[in-house]
Parts: structure tokens; C-alpha cells; sequence
């Protein structure tokens, strides 16, 4: 395996093709979109013991994957690779927004039913979809950027303490920006509420990286193996706006 920087934006030489980083962008978006499409509109709940309703939201279950998914990229590919996907990401998510409030906007033909479910499940206020874009890029940056630099301060060991660690911070950063942000000062939200749903839902989400750590690792495995590369960013811009060569 070559332990030398692959040829990135950011380092010397010219870019290089690989064969999975394609398909690993479009996991990542694919992810996000249904995340926002599926989960964010249904609240669910789980019974504790004694009998306690504890509620969260559908999208949870499946929105941190995006976060695995980008430490893979960041890990296999740099930050530079990893930050092409989450400026991607960032502009489907802007497109289905505006989709979406187009074709809720879009008067129903003469006898449709659907209209009222359409406009509940697809139409989002511009506070939420604003607060969900924000926390997304946001807590993506934070992400790749604490891995990046952990590998460099790891000398590439211990992957699970800064997979674990940047999300850790990403996705606490997503959740402290996107409940404030969405709901504060709302009917319902009272803060106390408020800041006890950003901490759980940020527990939950680094919950399920740590569950899924054995995954990540057979993923970054097999990735390095087959694309033969092994990126440290020690000459990398970071800057979340820097052009990409």
C-alpha cells in the first residue's frame, strides 16, 4: 500500500482518479436527501423501562450514517476529496429545498386529495430548512476537519478515537445549531426542552458511530486496499472555501 499523500487539491501533483470515491459521494448524498425526506417530519418513540414514553425523531436513525460515511472520505481520501462531497451535499439540499417549495406552491389539479399531506410532510418553513442546511454545513466541516488533523497528531493509528472524536464534535455542533436555530422561542419549545433534545439527540448520534465503528473500519480497509492510498493532510488548505485544483 502506498503510505505516501495521494495527489489531492491542496498537495503536489496532478489529480487522480479513483474508482469508488464516485459512488461514496453518492451514498453521502443520498443519505442526506432521504434523511431530510423520509425522517425529519415524523417523531417516533420508544417505551423505557417503567413504562416511559421517551420520543425523537425518525431521521436520526439514519442521518449520522452521512457522518460515517464523511469520515470515511476524509479518511480515505483527504479533506480536500471530503469537502468537494460536503459542498455537494450542501447544494442538494438547497435544490430540494427550493423543489420542494415550487411544487407545494404549484396550485393541485381540480379534485386531487393529496394536497394537505403534501403540504404537511414537504412543506418545511424557510426557519427549517435554513437551520438544517446551516447545522449541516457546519457540523460536516467540523467533522472532517477534527479527523483530518487527528490523523496527523495519531500518526494514522487508532482510527476509532478520531472517528469518534470528530463526531463528537461535528455532530454536537450539528445539533447545537440546527434545535436553536429551528425552534427557539417557539410555542412548545421551552428551553429546557429545547437543550435536553439537542443533548440527547447528539448522544444518540455518536451512539451510533460508536456501534458502527467495526463497520467503518471494514470500509476504510477495503477502500485503502483497492484504491491503494493512504492521505495525510499535512499541506492541506482547510479553509471550507478554498478553489479546488
Amino acid at each position: 500500500m502506498n503510505r505516501s499523500p495521494a495527489p489531492l487539491p491542496g498537495s503536489t501533483g496532478a489529480r487522480r482518479h479513483f474508482r469508488y470515491y464516485d459512488l461514496m459521494m453518492a451514498a453521502f448524498v443520498a443519505i442526506l436527501l432521504l434523511s431530510n425526506i423520509i425522517g425529519a417530519s415524523k417523531p417516533s418513540y420508544v417505551t423505557l423501562p417503567g413504562g416511559m414514553e421517551w420520543s425523537f425523531g425518525a431521521g436520526v436513525l439514519f442521518f449520522p450514517i452521512s457522518y460515517i460515511i464523511g469520515d470515511v472520505l476524509t479518511e480515505v481520501y483527504g479533506y480536500a476529496h471530503a469537502r468537494r462531497v460536503i459542498w455537494t451535499g450542501f447544494a442538494a439540499l438547497l435544490f430540494m429545498a427550493c423543489m420542494a417549495a415550487v411544487v407545494v406552491a404549484l396550485p393541485p389539479a381540480q379534485g386531487w386529495p393529496g394536497q394537505e399531506a403534501y403540504e404537511f410532510v414537504f412543506g418545511n418553513s424557510w426557519r427549517i430548512v435554513g437551520a438544517s442546511i446551516a447545522a449541516f454545513w457546519a457540523g460536516e466541516f467540523a467533522n472532517s476537519y477534527v479527523l483530518a488533523k487527528m490523523k496527523l497528531w495519531t500518526k494514522g493509528k487508532a482510527l476509532w478515537s478520531r472517528t469518534i472524536g470528530s463526531t463528537i464534535i461535528g455532530q454536537g455542533l450539528d445539533s447545537l445549531i440546527f434545535y436553536p436555530l429551528a425552534f427557539y422561542g417557539l410555542a412548545g419549545w421551552p428551553p429546557e426542552q429545547l437543550m435536553m433534545v439537542v443533548v440527547s439527540q447528539w448522544l444518540i448520534k455518536t451512539t451510533w458511530e460508536i456501534l458502527l465503528t467495526p463497520v467503518t473500519y471494514a470500509v476504510v480497509n477495503f477502500l485503502k486496499s483497492r484504491e491503494g492510498v493512504e492521505v495525510f493532510d499535512s499541506d492541506t488548505d482547510f479553509s471550507p472555501f478554498a478553489r479546488s485544483e
